[in-house]
């Protein structure tokens, strides 16, 4: 039984079959340390007055990834909820 759910809660890419929730934490885990590293960056670049407006571009792109955060895993949800139902 354990083995049609895990079996359930996958898909295909490229060929290989791919657990819905390591794809997704793999995905979010990857935005965080891109979102980090915006961070960091713009950060540094408020030391000069010459590259400000480049640190607040990269501010202003890791607020969005702040929103791509919740969205992962509103997509996470629906795409377990529609294998389920199915």
């Amino acid at each position: 039984m354990q083995k049609n759910k895990q079996k359930e809660l996958t898909f295909t890419l490229f060929k290989h079959d791919i657990e819905i929730g390591a794809f997704y934490n793999l995905l979010y885990q990857a935005n965080d340390v891109i979102l980090a590293l915006f961070f960091i960056v713009g950060s540094f670049l408020f030391f000069k007055e010459s590259t400000t407006f480049y640190g607040t571009i990269l501010f202003v792109i890791g607020s969005f990834q702040l929103l791509i955060r919740p969205l992962i895993m509103i997509s996470k949800e629906i795409h377990i909820y529609r294998i389920k139902n199915n």
